[in-house]
């Protein structure tokens, strides 16, 4: 079987799209998909996405992780699929897409990048300093002092298999704040089960905790080791967030297609 592919990649988050409109590709087993996101035997990603029909959106987004399993959302990787349907031609004020955590709406900016709206939050869990939440993926939050020199990998791999979180996983985020409206964040990300150079789930849910206003707009910048996003919410009280948008660059890499055995 050959598959046509495209790559995409934001602030550092790199997925791999496959164009599933007509409905062609009814299956990919999971080692397919971990072998297409090897970086060293496959194209290379930290996830695969495919674009499918939707009868009242202008597509729906199937997300899998890098170890070949269905995942939560993925934030960069839905404004990757959104600069994907500008580049097939939909060009649009407003896109609206479904993916596995619900509705979500979209913008081109003016700059070109992606303003991708996330689910509204309506509870954030304290825990020894350290905070809980689910921005379309569940992640946890620990401030942490000079974050460019922490062992992600270590420090974040044990959070993520500890008793707590080992069956369900949880992506891990180390932020420093670096000054009023601006945080430094580094991901561990469960699927991958490394660090990533940037995470769109946990860059929002950083920044809701780290909301410079006690109530009402605000915008976090925010720092990867991938690049620059922001997130734009309105914060309610501690534990409720809306219109919560992560905005960003998304940009294509290279296209080509690939012969699996499938």
């Amino acid at each position: 079987m050959t598959l046509s592919f495209f790559k995409y990649q934001g602030t550092g988050n790199d997925f791999i799209i496959l164009d599933n409109r007509a409905g062609l590709i009814n299956h990919l087993s999971t080692e397919v998909i971990k072998q297409l996101c090897h970086r060293k035997y496959g194209i290379g990603a930290d996830g695969l996405m495919l674009m499918n029909s939707h009868e009242e959106h202008d597509f729906e987004m199937i997300y899998y992780n890098a170890d070949g399993k269905t995942s939560s959302m993925c934030g960069n990787g839905g404004r990757c699929m959104v600069k994907f349907a500008f580049d097939l031609g939909m060009h649009k004020y407003m896109y609206t897409f479904l993916a596995i955590d619900g509705l979500h709406e979209a913008e081109i900016e003016i700059n070109g990048g992606v303003k991708l709206r996330m689910n509204d939050v309506n509870e954030v869990n304290h825990e020894k300093g350290n905070y809980i939440l689910n921005t379309g993926s569940p992640h946890f939050i620990k401030p942490t002092e000079n974050v460019e020199n922490i062992n992600v990998n270590k420090a974040g791999n044990e959070i993520r298999f500890s008793k707590q979180f080992v069956q369900e996983g949880i992506n891990v985020n180390f932020v420093e704040s670096l000054d009023n409206d601006s945080i430094f964040v580094r991901t561990y990300e469960r699927g991958v089960e490394d660090e990533t150079l940037s995470c769109g789930t946990g860059v929002t849910a950083a920044a809701l905790i780290f909301a410079h206003n006690e109530r009402g707009f605000n915008r976090v910048e925010v720092k990867t080791l991938g690049g620059h996003l922001s997130v734009e919410f309105n914060k309610i009280d501690d534990q409720h967030f809306n219109n919560i948008w992560l905005c960003g660059p998304a940009t294509f890499v290279y296209k080509g297609e690939i012969e699996i055995l499938n």
